[in-house]
């Protein structure tokens, strides 16, 4: 199919991740305080949504405590800045094999979940939008797989969708769009969605420009995507992904870098994809304006 350019294209800083990433560079943030500083220095140089995962204050290792996750919206939605807020819900589905000649028990770092505990900071928080990983597949660690079963995934669809959370699809290979469309025909998660192509994750989809375009191609006309690559390839995906029709995603959780031997911090990340876009001939969107056009719900800070 031809190639259309998005001309009205918003931004997602990825400020934290649940990657090892806390001890290579010292601006990605761990306490809740950072993570919501670093989200709104993010949405000051011109992110429009702000997608987060938390980590223990202490070592930074990731973690699923819904108290981090409350304490980061909270700190988001009583600052003056506006920004939408995006919490992951892919935690709790990790599968860490033993040797290949006794692979069960799962050794440590294994971290499996109920539907109901993966969505439970979801439903405390209420975020606008919340991540569904919509797929299983292996990752570059060891034996580690993620793990989403139809099934987990038809029960977490639901809850979100009960909620009034868009859930953001994130599609690390085509068969994950696949199923993205499944659900949405079978009335689990409602039309038009979003999503979010994962580009060069290992094992998922490469971020080759061929496989991209199969990627692209396997979106509904009517849905709204974003893409994002790992590492160098970063800003180069900004610029594809707004060539291909969609919008961008930059962030720590995806690169650690402005340049070589240069740590960058979310906002650089978000200021280059800012001139990216903008040299691109397109216009930025703001917070308000996702909210109209993906249907979003804000809430209020909490009460004094």
């Amino acid at each position: 199919m031809p190639l259309a350019m998005n001309r009205e294209v918003f931004i997602t800083c990825a400020v934290t991740g649940s990657g090892a990433t806390q001890d290579r560079s010292p601006h990605v943030p761990r306490s809740p305080a950072q993570i919501a500083e670093s989200a709104l220095e993010a949405a000051r140089a011109g992110a429009a949504i702000v997608h987060c995962h938390v980590r223990d204050p202490e070592t930074g290792k990731p973690s699923r405590d819904p108290a981090l996750y409350r304490e980061v919206t909270e700190r988001i939605r009583e600052s003056e800045t506006d920004v939408v807020l995006n919490l992951t819900a892919g935690m709790g589905g990790d599968i860490v094999f033993g040797p290949t000649e006794r692979p069960l028990p799962p050794v440590a770092g294994t971290d499996i979940a109920g539907a109901a505990e993966r969505v439970r900071h979801i439903a405390e928080c209420l975020p606008e939008i919340c991540t569904l990983d919509c797929g299983t597949m292996n990752f570059a660690e060891a034996d580690y797989v993620m793990t989403n079963t139809p099934g987990m995934l038809r029960a977490m669809g639901a809850m979100m969708t009960e909620l009034g959370v868009k859930p953001e699809i994130e599609a690390f290979d085509t068969g994950h769009l696949w199923f993205a469309k499944e659900l949405v025909k079978e009335g689990v998660l409602k039309g038009p969605a979003l999503v979010q192509l994962c580009m060069g994750v290992p094992w998922g989809a490469p971020d080759d420009l061929n496989t991209f375009m199969a990627m692209v191609n396997n979106v509904p006309p009517d849905w709204t995507f974003s893409a994002f690559a790992l590492g160098r390839n970063q800003m180069a995906y900004a610029a594809a992904a707004v060539l291909a029709g969609g919008n961008v995603r930059v962030g720590l959780e995806d690169n650690l870098w402005l340049g070589k031997g240069q740590l960058a911090t979310n906002a650089q990340l978000v200021e280059r994809a800012v001139g990216i876009v903008e040299g691109m001939g397109a216009r930025l969107l703001g917070p308000a304006e996702v909210r109209d056009r993906l249907g979003l719900t804000k809430r209020a800070p909490k009460a004094a």
